[in-house]
This record gives structure tokens, C-alpha cells and sequence, in this order.
């Protein structure tokens, strides 16, 4: 069973400080949502106030069309999954994972088929009679999620959940996460500060700051066209190019662009869209300062001949032989023209 959620103008306060400053979100049943922002922005507040952990100041909070906005956690559909796992030391897996169903007054024989059936689900069987101690960190996250799905919650939040695995397990749980839910349907709701994670595993990504919600959709909308400023800067790596358009033609460092931007706007460019072939945008020439090679792209700085203290980031092929000293012509494939400077 799943459900949707509808939240509405929440407000929260900690003393002088506004976590969230009228955030309305609605999340569809059985979508995959990422909160995602920096630290102090509000996503680990929103996932509380969901949870019923905090009360807001003001606003509602809808799961499933019934108002859950006062609720006791434990008699809101949701469960909760949190970074550290909480697994009980003394406990095999099997009793780990029937826990919540213990709590719920399931009878042994039929919490512990459950408990089985959700071990299978992520992908340890065998693994019943083990204890936390005798797993990887990867395991133990296994478990968590098995644990947190038996209840079979309508609502999964998630809080950081793989923010203690090192990088190659973290990108094998992204996978194993999406591929799960899938098969679930249950609606997620997964808090995470890293971009790579948000787009890997969700529906819809949540960008927010400074207590709001600062851009929404699904990852390639955010990423390739993001509407805001803070989104813009904060999903990856982007050139940012202030001008003011004019007519047809937008006033910048690097001369006028045959742009139709009108007033103050901000020229953004991620740096794969930047190349050395003809391309929409022609950017001028520019001398390439420096290049390092990441396997599977060479990430450039190069300083256009327009302004030569300006640094524009490019990721040019794997096949290309950039000379540092090097003069070229660059031109732009896409971008994106947002309101206002940074």
C-alpha cells in the first residue's frame, strides 16, 4: 500500500532561526522524491515534520487525503530510516527485521515469515540467523530497509541513509535502492546534500535553501534547466556569466551574445556544453590554462581573449590532446538564461 502527500505552507521556527518558511510540496503515491540542499537549508526538518517528530508552527501536513499534521509518529503510515541503521546488536537479522512487527502485536510465526520475505527482497536470504556485527556497512544498510518495509509503511523517509558507505558501495546502494522501490511501490521520501545521489536514484528532485524551495522536477529538468540561481550553482559544476540584455543582443564580459535576454540575467553554461565545435552559442576565443584528465572527460579552464580573468570551465572528450597555451574558439551547445546576478 502506498499514498500520496500534500504539504501546505509550513512554517517552522527555532528561536530566531526559520528552518522553513512556507514550504508547500505534493508528492504523488509511489514516487521516489529526493530533499536536497545544504546543510541548515530545511530538508532534515521537512523529513521530521513528515514523520511527525516536529510539529510545524503552522501549515498541514496531508498523507493518504487524512490530515496527519498532530499525529504521534507511531500512528502516522510512515516509517523512518535514519543514516546511523539502529539495528539491535543482541538481535539476529531475522528478529532485527520482524521488530516493528513484534511492536504491532504480530503473531512469531507469521512476523518472522515477513521478516524473511523482506530479507529476500534485498538480497540476503541466507542471512536470517547472522548478527549486525558479522556484517559489511552496505549489509547492515540491507537490513535497515528490510526492517523499515516489513510494517509495509505508505510513506519511507529516508535520512542520509548512505552517507556512511564509502563511494564505490554508496553508487551499488543507489542502484539496489531505486530497483527496490520500484518493486515495492511504496512512496519515498529520501533526504540527502549530494547531487549525484539525488539524480541517480529519484523521480523528482527537491531543491531547497535558506528554508524554501528553490527548484523541482525530475533530475535532467533540474540539472540542464534549473530555475533558479542557488539550483543552478548548487547541482554540479556551471559557468555563470552576469550581463544585461538589450534588444537581441545580451551585454557580457565576453562581448554581445545573440541572445534575446531583456534586463539583468545570468548566462548559465554547465562545462560539458562548452566545446571547441561550431555549435548554438559562439563564445569567442580563449586560451586554454590548464586541464587535468578525469578518465572519462579532460576538465579545462580556459580564459576567453574578451576577459582574460574570467575562467570558463570545459569538459572536452576523453580523445582530446588540450595544450595548455593553446588558443581556440569555443562555442556553447545549450544554456540557460536566469533572472538577476549572482
Amino acid at each position: 500500500m502506498t499514498a500520496g502527500v500534500e504539504l501546505r505552507d509550513l512554517r517552522m521556527t527555532f528561536g530566531s532561526f526559520t528552518a522553513l518558511d512556507g514550504v508547500s510540496l505534493d508528492i504523488a503515491p509511489g514516487e521516489f522524491v529526493v530533499l536536497l540542499g545544504p546543510s541548515g537549508c530545511g530538508k532534515t526538518t521537512l523529513l521530521s515534520i513528515l514523520g511527525g517528530f516536529l510539529t510545524p508552527a503552522s501549515g498541514s501536513v496531508h498523507i493518504g487525503g487524512q490530515d496527519m499534521t498532530r499525529v504521534a509518529p507511531k500512528d502516522r503510515p510512515t516509517t523512518t530510516m535514519f543514516q546511523d541503521y539502529a539495528l539491535f546488536p543482541h538481535m539476529t537479522l531475522l528478529d532485527n527485521v520482524g521488530f516493528g512487527l513484534r511492536m504491532r502485536g504480530v503473531k512469531r510465526r507469521d512476523r518472522r515469515g515477513k521478516a524473511q520475505e523482506m530479507l529476500e527482497l534485498v538480497g540476503l536470504p541466507d542471512a536470517g540467523a547472522r548478527y549486525p556485527h558479522e556484517l559489511s556497512g552496505g549489509q547492515r544498510q540491507r537490513v535497515a530497509l528490510a526492517r523499515a518495509l516489513a510494517v509495509d509503511p505508505q510513506v519511507l523517509l529516508l535520512d542520509e541513509p548512505l552517507g556512511a558507505l564509502d563511494l564505490k558501495l554508496r553508487r551499488q546502494m543507489q542502484d539496489e535502492l531505486k530497483t527496490i522501490q520500484r518493486r515495492v511501490g511504496t512512496t519515498f521520501v529520501h533526504v540527502t546534500h549530494d547531487q549525484e545521489e539525488a539524480m541517480a536514484i529519484a523521480d523528482t528532485i527537491v531543491v531547497m535553501n535558506a528554508g524554501r524551495i528553490s527548484d523541482q522536477g525530475p533530475p535532467r529538468a533540474v540539472y540542464l534547466t534549473p530555475r533558479s540561481l542557488f539550483s543552478a550553482a548548487f547541482m554540479g559544476e556551471i559557468n555563470l556569466i552576469p550581463g544585461m540584455g538589450t534588444g537581441g543582443a545580451f551585454q557580457t564580459q565576453l562581448g554581445a551574445l545573440p541572445l534575446p535576454a531583456s534586463g539583468a540575467q545570468t548566462l548559465c553554461i554547465r562545462p560539458e556544453a562548452i566545446g571547441t565545435l561550431p555549435a548554438t552559442l559562439p563564445l569567442g576565443p580563449a586560451r586554454l590554462v590548464d586541464s587535468a584528465f578525469f578518465g572519462t572527460h579532460h576538465r579545462c579552464h580556459f580564459a576567453p581573449s574578451a576577459a582574460p580573468d574570467l575562467r570558463l570551465i570545459a569538459h572536452l572528450p576523453q580523445g582530446a590532446e588540450p595544450v595548455p597555451g593553446s588558443e581556440a574558439q569555443l562555442f556553447a551547445s545549450s544554456h540557460t538564461l536566469l533572472e538577476g546576478h549572482p
